[in-house]
Formats: C-alpha cells, sequence, structure tokens
C-alpha cells in the first residue's frame, strides 16, 4: 500500500510540478498592477476617436450579425430587436437578452422548459456576454456604467483604461486598449476576474469590412493562444420605404 501511495503521490508530482513552473514564469514575466488613469473629456475624446476610426455609425445601423467562436459556438444576432440565437452542440437558445423570461431553448429541436431551460438560457448568456466582447468591445466604450480614463504608456504613447462596473457576466473588470497611428485599436491588456494573470495582453487586428461596413476583428492572439472569429457578417436590414 506504501508502494502504491508513493507511486501515486510521484505522479502527482511529476504531472504538477511543469505545471506551475510554467505558471509560476508567465506570472513573473507578463503580471502587471492594473494603472492608475484620469478620467475626464481627454479619456472621453480618446475614446471618441477610436469609435470613428472603426465607423460607429455604421456599426450603429447595423441590424444583423453572425459570427462563429470558435468553432464551437454559433450566434446570430437580430442587434436592432436584441435577440440573438445561440447554438452549440445539440443545444438552441432564442436569446431575448433586454426581457430574459421570453427566451426558449431547445435540445436536438425540442424545446425545454423548467429549470433546464434556465439552465440553458444562463449558460447561452454567459457565452453570449463572453463571445460577443472579443467582437464588439470597441463598441461599448460609451455602455452604461463603464469608466474611461488616460493612461500615460511607457512608449510616450496615451491608452484609454475602460472598466466595467455594472453588466455583462463579470463586473469590474478592466482593459486598457493602446492604438495605432490612425487611432484605429492594436490591443488591449486584460484585468479580469476569469484570469489568474493580470496585464495579458490580446491583439486587435484582421479587421473585416462587412457588408454594413462595420468594422469587426476576425481574429486575436494571447500569449501563446490565437482565438479564432469565423465567418463574421454584418447587415442591414433592406429599407422597404418607396
Amino acid at each position: 500500500m506504501k508502494k502504491i501511495l508513493k507511486i501515486l503521490i510521484g505522479v502527482i508530482v511529476f504531472l504538477t510540478l511543469p505545471a506551475l513552473l510554467f505558471f509560476g514564469v508567465l506570472y513573473l514575466k507578463y503580471n502587471e498592477d492594473l494603472p492608475i488613469g484620469q478620467e475626464g473629456e481627454k479619456a472621453d475624446l480618446l475614446a471618441h476617436n477610436m469609435l470613428k476610426s472603426l465607423d460607429y455609425e455604421s456599426y450603429k445601423e447595423t441590424d444583423y450579425i453572425e459570427w462563429s467562436f470558435r468553432n464551437s459556438r454559433l450566434y446570430k444576432w437580430n442587434k436592432r430587436e436584441n435577440i440573438c440565437v445561440v447554438q452549440w452542440k445539440d443545444f438552441k437558445v432564442d436569446l431575448h437578452l433586454n426581457y430574459i423570461e421570453r427566451s426558449l431553448a431547445a435540445v436536438h429541436n425540442f424545446n425545454v422548459v423548467g429549470e433546464k431551460r434556465d439552465e440553458l438560457v444562463d449558460k447561452a448568456r454567459s457565452y453570449f456576454n463572453n463571445d460577443s466582447f472579443w467582437l464588439v468591445a470597441p463598441y461599448k466604450v460609451f455602455d452604461k456604467g463603464v469608466k474611461r480614463s488616460i493612461v500615460n504608456l511607457d512608449n510616450d504613447d496615451e491608452g484609454l483604461l475602460v472598466t466595467y462596473t455594472i453588466g455583462g457576466s463579470t463586473p469590474g473588470d478592466s482593459y486598457l486598449w493602446t492604438f495605432d497611428s490612425k487611432g484605429k485599436p492594436k490591443s488591449f491588456k486584460m484585468w479580469t476576474s476569469i484570469l489568474p494573470i493580470d496585464g495579458i495582453e490580446a491583439t486587435w487586428h484582421d479587421w473585416k469590412k462587412t457588408e454594413s461596413g462595420a468594422l469587426l476583428p476576425t481574429f486575436h492572439k494571447f500569449l501563446f493562444f490565437g482565438l479564432e472569429l469565423k465567418n463574421v457578417k454584418g447587415e442591414k436590414m433592406p429599407n422597404t420605404n418607396n
């Protein structure tokens, strides 16, 4: 019995020690304290310049957005009515984001009710909050409850620190945006409750101009990982006025 116990302990140490060492190296290299910024008109102006560089007016006029997240979840978002069809595995949820109690859920195309329906709706809303953020985060800088501040960067440029005090799945998260020479976002650093390391940087590039004119990203890179958004579409509702 002692021999078996020693073997089990040895296996656990063998499997966990490299992972702990790897995490420790990453933590020492990338972990950063949340910077302190200055709120005010200058921060708001920087946020407005970011929106202008992305043609925010075209995004506002976009009625439908579709995308897939890591080839595992599919979204069809009626942005005008704020209803999104979320699909993953054998599940489908018609997510009414303004009136969550109206949401419908199905498994294998059969509607479900009660606790199972509530469970799937909660999961779909959590998926949407996360996955849509990687698609439209720049357009959310003036959402209700958002704080904006200017941060002086090491290269003498200015970054935009955005903190979400309410809403979403993890209120309190902060993101420090950096920009290219035209004011277009090129990356942000993240201080979030879901990540064990603060200040990890993710790129924002490979922008796609959709049919509606809205610019949406199709790829992000952070650390050694790539996050791909496929089948990205943005469309306007046909004008029926004659």
